[in-house]
């Protein structure tokens, strides 16, 4: 018996030594990998059989064949956001060929080892998103053709070495949301000539910033320095960084003033914000008298006080200014009654009063409210408080833009569609021009004053690429808001034609002309327009198309006149029976419009909401326009619908992302072929692959999950105006 057990015991030795040297030396490195790994939520080693001859087959890892070299090697390593805990051994660092390591999203706790940089073919190390601690590791820049290394969102900490500058070929680095301390080292960035991208942000750096960081001459994007507590004044070396690169100093203890030379002069106030003792443009904080505070002349003696002779011109001047304004205010008294006499004779009724039609009155509906003139939205309305109460007033915004109430009544009306911003209408005018009416709903009469106020603020927002607010009506039971009516309709049916189905009507070239248009309407929006607006609730369906498929925002500012007005529009009837009420219009009806706008948002709109967005009772920012415009620019790209794909029901609300998304970074962390995931009509196309591949990068940037990666839209729109140059 004890023979017996001998034998089986030497044949299963000779078995388990047979199978594992079935396996070759990449690997076994491999299987230390997943010996590593205390815990796989996705099964991400199932297929991982050490009785292979290679691991080339196995989930998340791509082989090549090098010249030279009998068998094909490991070169990528592609296994993000797969719930892995555990440590990286320090085996990986065997794998010679080994160019991408992909392991971000996952739970890898304790440092990094340093025998991983024996791995001398790396270029590209992502490791953000996990739990690794320990100080920068050094000898990364041991790696002669490192270009990408990714460390953020960890739990980094200590000095960042002078050895940094060895990194010669570095592209990106991103050190963000570590803790990162002490003082960022001075003579290394001007070494990193190859330098695209530098993230510093929200760690515990202090001290002045260096000044050669000006010297990063291939910089491009935004340096983010922001969230960290750097002092000093900011180096005016920064101006010489090139003309695209956008700053984020954000929430540090800078002072001084701003420069003002070379790229200062494109930057917008965020830029700056959260620095309390910074003054001078584009802060509106002037830094005048703090060098001109002092009382004495230039000799060291004290200014004398005024002469005679000046006080009693001054005291002159005063007396003609101020007999001056009295006859202004003569002349605004008399005025005023005259404009209220124009004004009165402006239709204040309700509409369906049909009485009113039949007493000839002609007057035009001049660009008044309650005595008080409005053109272009220059002058702020005086509103009274009677004004909804319920009698109807059309107040044109656009000194340029005429209309007539009877001729608003008597116009030919389309329903185009319906969705949770109210009934749209296109309403054709006597002189043939179409315009849009949309109804809001018959609420919110203690709140006119609000509602007129944001509608003003919404007429003064005038870019090529945002749908102009013409004007508006106010009643009891009716709220209308009419713009520009753009006659090609929606980018959604452009894209994928009226059945849903994917077009081929969209080349490469026009849905690059669609990208940069939305991105340039967005940035107005969130840099130059009069209150830096959020659209929050960018879409394809709210992107309107011309006849030259130029494009228009739409429903922007919509949200907040909807929680004013309580948005019932569906009761009631428009115009007493004027135009058709939405619940009599057959389908069939809609679809003779050759124009219909697909307005129903109930379906897919979730998924272009950043995943910040979807926690109940956060506020909107500016960052939730960059990820919905990063999933357009995805749609535009592959030509897949954010609604064929919905996010998985076992993610958390918090965290989840459309499976759009998640798909195309699973295919660029598994370098898979550009041909997978474009869209199939754009592939003959060839010339513009590296078009392609730029608005991918810009598209992935926008969605980012962290909110303080994404980049303003500012960034967005000249990174997309680059592209296709």
């Amino acid at each position: 018996m004890k023979v017996f057990l001998l034998v089986f015991f030497l044949l299963y030795l000779h078995f388990l030594f047979t199978f594992t040297l079935s396996l070759s030396s990449d690997g076994l490195a491999l299987l230390s990998l997943k010996s590593a790994v205390d815990q796989s939520g996705d099964g991400a080693f199932s297929d991982w059989n050490g009785g292979d001859s290679y691991p080339c087959g196995w989930s998340g890892i791509s082989c090549a064949n090098i010249s030279g070299v009998p068998e094909p090697r490991v070169v990528g390593i592609a296994l993000a956001g797969k719930s892995l805990r555990g440590y990286l051994p320090s085996e990986l660092g065997t794998l010679r060929y080994l160019r991408r390591l992909n392991l971000h999203d996952n739970e890898f706790y304790g440092v990094v080892p340093m025998q991983l940089f024996n791995a001398t073919a790396l270029h590209s190390i992502f490791l953000h998103r996990n739990n690794l601690s320990g100080p920068f590791p050094a000898s990364v820049c041991s790696i002669p053709r490192l270009q990408n290394l990714d460390l953020s969102v960890n739990s980094f900490s200590g000095n960042i070495p002078d050895d940094v500058k060895k990194c010669k070929n570095l592209q990106r680095l991103i050190l963000a949301r570590n803790k990162f301390t002490g003082e960022i080292p001075a003579g290394v960035w001007s070494e990193l000539d190859n330098l695209i991208q530098l993230d510093l942000s929200a760690n515990d750096f202090k001290g002045s910033i260096p000044d050669d960081i000006g010297d990063l001459v291939s910089l491009s994007g935004t340096l983010n320095l922001s969230f960290n507590h750097f002092s000093g004044r900011i180096p005016s070396s920064l101006g010489k960084l090139p003309a695209t690169v956008n700053f984020d100093l954000r929430n540090n203890n800078l002072i001084g003033e701003i420069p003002q030379t070379g790229t200062f002069s494109n930057q917008g106030p965020t830029a700056f914000l959260g620095n309390k003792n910074l003054c001078g443009l584009p802060l509106r904080k002037s830094c005048t008298g703090s060098d001109s505070s002092s009382h004495k002349d230039e000799s060291g003696n004290r200014s004398k006080g005024l002469s005679p002779g000046l006080i009693i011109l001054i005291s002159a001047a005063d007396v003609v200014g101020v007999a001056l304004v009295g006859l202004l205010i003569v002349y605004v008294y008399w005025k005023r009654k005259d404009d209220e006499n124009a004004c009165s004779c402006i239709r204040k009724r309700r509409f369906g009063d049909e009485n009113d039609n039949e007493k000839g009155n002609s007057c035009t509906l001049l660009p008044c409210m309650n005595g008080s003139k409005n053109e272009e939205g220059n002058d702020e309305s005086e509103v009274e408080g009677d004004g909804g109460k319920g009698e109807g007033e059309l107040v044109t915004i656009d000194k340029g833009f005429r209309i007539e109430l009877d001729e608003l009544l008597k116009a030919s009306a389309y329903v185009l569609g319906k969705s949770a911003l109210g009934i749209v209408y296109k309403v054709v005018l006597g002189n043939g021009m179409p315009v849009a009416v949309r109804r809001l709903g018959e609420g919110g009469e203690e709140r006119y004053k609000e509602f007129v106020a944001e509608v003003q603020a919404i007429g003064k927002v005038k870019h090529p690429n945002i749908v102009r607010l013409r004007a508006y009506y106010w009643a009891h039971d009716e709220k209308l808001l009419i713009s520009d009516f753009i006659s090609n309709g929606n980018l959604a049916n452009a894209l994928r034609g009226r059945n849903g189905q994917p077009s081929s009507n969209l080349s490469w070239s026009t849905r690059l002309r669609i990208s940069k248009g939305i991105a340039r309407g967005l940035s107005y929006l969130h840099e130059f327009s009069p209150r830096k607006f959020i659209h929050g609730d960018i879409k394809l369906t709210n992107i309107l198309l011309d006849n030259d498929l130029q494009p228009y925002i739409s429903d922007f500012g919509l949200n907040r006149l909807i929680s004013i007005t309580g948005n019932n529009p569906s009761i009631g009837g428009f115009m007493g029976g004027a135009l058709p009420y939405m619940a009599k219009t057959s389908h069939k009806d809609v679809n003779r419009t050759n124009n219909r706008l697909s307005l129903d948002n109930s379906r897919g709109s979730n998924n272009y909401k950043a995943p910040e967005a979807r926690v109940p009772g956060c506020r909107p920012t500016q960052k939730w326009d960059v990820y919905s415009l990063g999933v357009i620019l995805l749609e535009l790209l592959t030509g897949k619908s954010t609604e064929s794909s919905p996010t998985s029901a076992s993610s958390s609300a918090s965290v989840e992302v459309s499976d759009l998304v998640r798909w195309v970074r699973n295919g660029f962390d598994q370098e898979s072929p550009l041909s997978e995931m474009v869209d199939p009509s754009l592939l003959q196309e060839v010339r513009a692959k590296k078009e392609v591949l730029a608005v991918f990068h810009v598209a992935l940037a926008c969605t980012e999950g962290d909110p303080e990666v994404r980049p303003r839209m500012k960034t967005v729109s000249e990174n997309l105006e680059r592209i296709g140059r």
